[in-house]
This record gives structure tokens, C-alpha cells and sequence, in this order.
């Protein structure tokens, strides 16, 4: 267990890590029946599992807090361990959110993000943002709350993104953003001009087996070696990761029925959250750092993945005999026209289906819209209008209905709020990675030559194997010299789409 571990040999931790295993429990249960709400439960069990995940949430709070004395002394200690330190910081974080949010708001959202989930289906299904919006609003505003309880210097979203990317403030958000969309806009630009990675309309509309992209979806599973006996993919929804142990990390992905290319990139794309989950250092089990660092940190790992590994030249040579196997309809299809349909750069409505240097956009917008939500200046029946002018604004089109605009993520409806800005931290986390790696050759040689383990490998040894031992700037400044830079994806994209 994790007590055994030569990493913790301070007597103070020790005792600390063994009262956690309590805690770890509560989370290990609340991972698997939240796996369960999306894959498996009936929309009528609704009621009673958000019962049952407030109750466990209400647990590991009296169980948090009853650390504290344990924690006190843990401070106290001199000549911790790196990984001992991360224990402290991860707990006082977890104690800090705990001491200030009462139970009953623990308790309210977890119930009213719950219902909110399933009545999110049922609205984005009929494109009814109206039915939503009750429980949206009530959402916000016990967002709000949390936010004034947990306290902020500058803006009551920095509470809020805190949760999600330890440290990252509005001032860093809006950093990145301010230099990041004008240069994506200017590349864009410059694509959309020159005509190239338009994209292949028949394949886009081409109808699929969801049978057949089972298969490659199989394939591609085991091409990046995903550990059969510890992993697992089933379907949802909305594609999602849940990591209830190091040993036990599930993905789900989606079968719509045509442009294969979806669900193809969503199993990519979840299986880099896998790995992150699975390349944690197997001494942190059971502890609180053997989470990942933070989100902006594991959406790194999926669009490095998906974008900048999945959809080069080199993978796609790679899975050619696959799909031309599984999928009769890409026979005429050379490479070169499979690779431009998996890069083609166009204005998209939905953002999971955003191409890479398109994706960004969507992101702001939501960041724009979530900051003003918290901070008042907005209400919820101004989302749909609000969020039809941004898209606009940013790429020249406009949703024809709820369900293609503000209906179409799940995050709001289960209360995570300062969840989407860690995309774009992820987007930029893949340029300074790609800067690490060499750049764009090194990592195509790599790619070309089948080195997955490798490169899994590199990234254990950079990010992966410290889990939550740094806190995301920390793991950033150690591992690469760097913070939030956007200049290396600007780089990155520049030189694939321009070049």
C-alpha cells in the first residue's frame, strides 16, 4: 500500500497516507457510478445515484477535515520528500475547499448536477435550451456561492479555475488568449486563402458501420499499446475519461453514424488521457498525488495525441490497412486525400469536432462567456444569443439551433465551471511539448519508425510519473524551463498548415 513506499518514510506521513485510504475509497466509488450515470444507468436512476454521490462526497469532506490536526504536523516536519511535500499541498488544497464550502452546498451541487446531466441529454436532443436553462441557472449561481466561500484576490472566477488548473488565474487566462487568438486568426486566414486542407466533403458525409469503426477503433487501441488488463473502452454520449485507480482507467468514445473520422479521434484522443492515468508512478497509489498534475496538464496528453501524433502523415500510414480493411468506401482514397480530410480546416459548429487550429476559438468563447456568467454581468437567457454573435465573431458562422450551440457540452450541466479554459492550457502544452521533442521531424521520425513505447516513455519521465507531486507551473518550469507560452503552438500549427 502506500504507506510501504520508500517515498514516504516521514512517521507524520505515513500516518496521514494511511487515514487517506478512507478518502481514496470514497473517490474510487464516486469514479465508477459516475462511469456508470454515462455509460450504463437508466435515465430514471437519475434521482437516487445523485443521492448516493452526494452522500460520498459529503464523506470524503468529514473525512478531510478530520486530517487536519494529521496535516498540521505534517507541515511542521523538515527534510519531507518532494512527493511528501506534494501530499501536503494536495491536502491542505483539498482541506482549504472542504473547511469553506458547507455540506449542504456540497450537497447541492452534486444533486442538481446530476439531475442537470440527465435533463441535458433530453435538451440537447431536442434542441430545447429552454428546458435546461432552470437548472443552468441554479447551477450558477451555487457556482457563484462556492466561489465567494473559497475567496479570490482579483476575480471570483480565479476560485473557480483554481479548481481545475492549481494556480491558473483570469490574469494568466486572458494572457495566453490575447496573444493566442490573434495569431490563430492570422493563420487561419492565410489557410482559408490559400485553399489548401479543404477537406474531402464525400467522406465527410460518407456513412459508416458503427461495426466496422468498432474494429479500427480496436486497432487503433492496440496500436498505441493500451494495456488490455487494465483498460477499457466502452460508448457515451460525450467521449469521456474516468481513472478510478492507476489500474483501472476506462475511455468511452461515440458512433454518429458518419464522418468516420469522430469517433476515430475521440478513442485517440481519450486513450492520451489513459495513458497519462496509467503512467503514474505505481509508488503514488492510494495517495492524493497519484491524480495528474491538472486538467490543462491531461488535455495536453490527449491532443498531443490526437493532433499532434494521430493526425500525421506518418500514423495515418500507419492505419491505412486498417481502414481500407474495415471501410470499403475509402478504396479510391490515396493518403494523401485521407490526410487532408483528417486536417481539414473549415469553420465548425461543434467544437469537438473543431479542427486543431480552429479548436481554440471555441474555447475563448466559452471562457468569455463562463468569466461573465460568474462575475454577473451575464445571465443564463442571454447564452444562446451571446454565444450565436462570439461564434460569428471569431469564425463567420452562426448555429442553427441549440443543440448546435450552446446546448452541445455536458461540462455546465455537471457544474464544471473553470473546466473548459484548461483546453486551450492543453493546446499549449502541446507546443512547448513538440518544442521539447525536438520539433516537427524528430517526432515524425519517431512516429514513422512505430517508436509508441518510446515516446510513451518520454512523456512518463517528463510528466507522467510525478502525478499530482507538482503543482502544474511547477511540473512546467522542472520538466521544460517554461509556463503557459503559446508561441511554440503557434509555431507548431504555422509550420503544419503554411509550410
Amino acid at each position: 500500500m502506500a504507506t510501504e513506499s520508500q517515498l514516504f518514510q516521514n512517521n507524520s506521513v505515513k500516518d496521514l497516507l494511511g487515514k487517506y485510504e478512507g478518502i481514496w475509497s470514497t473517490y474510487h466509488a464516486q469514479g465508477l457510478l459516475g462511469w456508470d450515470l454515462e455509460v450504463y444507468m437508466p435515465e430514471k436512476g437519475a434521482r437516487s445515484r445523485g443521492v448516493a454521490l452526494a452522500q460520498l462526497a459529503l464523506m470524503a469532506q468529514k473525512m478531510t477535515i478530520e486530517l487536519k490536526p494529521l496535516l498540521a504536523e505534517v507541515e511542521k516536519a523538515t527534510g519531507l520528500t518532494d512527493e511528501e511535500m506534494g501530499v501536503a499541498r494536495v491536502l491542505k488544497r483539498d482541506l482549504n475547499y472542504f473547511e469553506k464550502i458547507p455540506p449542504r452546498l456540497i450537497e447541492d451541487i452534486q444533486r442538481t448536477s446530476t439531475e442537470a446531466t440527465v435533463v441535458w441529454r433530453s435538451a440537447r436532443k431536442n434542441s430545447d435550451f429552454n428546458a435546461f436553462r432552470p437548472y443552468l441557472d441554479k447551477i450558477v449561481a451555487l457556482k457563484r456561492e462556492e466561489a465567494d466561500k473559497l475567496g479570490y484576490e482579483k476575480h471570483p472566477y480565479d476560485a473557480l479555475l483554481d479548481q481545475f488548473e492549481e494556480g491558473l488565474t483570469v490574469e494568466d487566462a486572458d494572457r495566453v488568449f490575447s496573444k493566442l487568438i490573434p495569431e490563430l486568426r492570422r493563420i487561419f486566414e492565410k489557410v482559408v486563402a490559400s485553399g489548401r486542407f479543404v477537406g474531402v466533403p464525400a467522406l465527410e458525409s460518407q456513412a459508416y458501420d458503427p461495426e466496422a469503426m468498432k474494429r479500427v477503433n480496436a486497432k487503433l487501441v492496440e496500436l498505441l499499446g493500451m494495456p488490455m488488463d487494465r483498460f477499457r473502452m466502452d460508448v457515451s454520449t460525450h467521449p469521456f475519461t474516468s481513472g478510478t485507480s492507476m489500474d483501472d482507467v476506462r475511455i468511452t468514445t461515440r458512433y454518429e453514424g458518419k464522418d468516420f473520422r469522430g469517433t476515430m479521434y475521440s478513442t485517440v484522443h481519450e486513450c492520451g488521457h489513459a495513458i497519462y492515468g496509467l503512467q503514474v508512478g505505481q509508488n503514488l497509489a492510494y495517495t492524493p498525488i497519484e491524480r495528474g498534475a491538472s486538467l490543462g496538464v491531461h488535455e495536453s496528453q490527449s491532443r498531443f495525441w490526437e493532433n499532434a501524433v494521430g493526425r500525421s502523415r506518418e500514423f495515418i500510414h500507419h492505419v491505412m490497412p486498417t481502414l481500407k480493411e474495415n471501410l470499403p468506401f475509402l478504396e479510391p482514397y490515396t493518403e494523401e486525400r485521407v490526410y487532408n480530410y483528417f486536417n481539414s480546416v473549415k469553420a465548425s459548429k461543434i467544437r469537438v469536432e473543431a479542427d486543431e487550429l480552429t479548436y481554440n476559438f471555441h474555447i475563448a468563447l466559452r471562457y468569455d462567456i463562463e468569466k461573465r456568467l460568474i462575475s454577473g454581468d451575464i445571465s443564463a437567457s442571454d447564452l444562446p444569443s451571446l454565444w450565436n454573435d462570439t461564434l460569428d465573431k471569431y469564425l463567420g458562422i452562426r448555429p442553427e439551433n441549440d443543440a448546435e450551440g450552446v446546448l452541445q457540452d455536458i461540462h455546465w450541466s455537471g457544474a464544471s465551471i473553470g473546466y473548459f479554459p484548461t483546453y486551450s492550457m492543453g493546446n499549449v502544452l502541446v507546443g512547448v511539448i513538440w518544442k521539447a521533442l525536438g520539433g516537427s521531424g524528430p517526432l515524425a521520425g519517431m512516429v514513422e519508425r512505430g517508436e509508441f513505447v518510446q515516446l510513451r516513455e518520454w512523456l512518463q519521465q517528463k510528466i507522467h510519473r510525478f502525478g499530482a507531486t507538482y503543482a502544474p507551473k511547477e511540473l512546467l518550469r522542472r520538466s521544460f524551463g517554461t509556463g503557459y507560452d503559446p508561441e511554440p503552438l503557434v509555431a507548431y500549427l504555422e509550420g503544419k498548415y503554411l509550410t
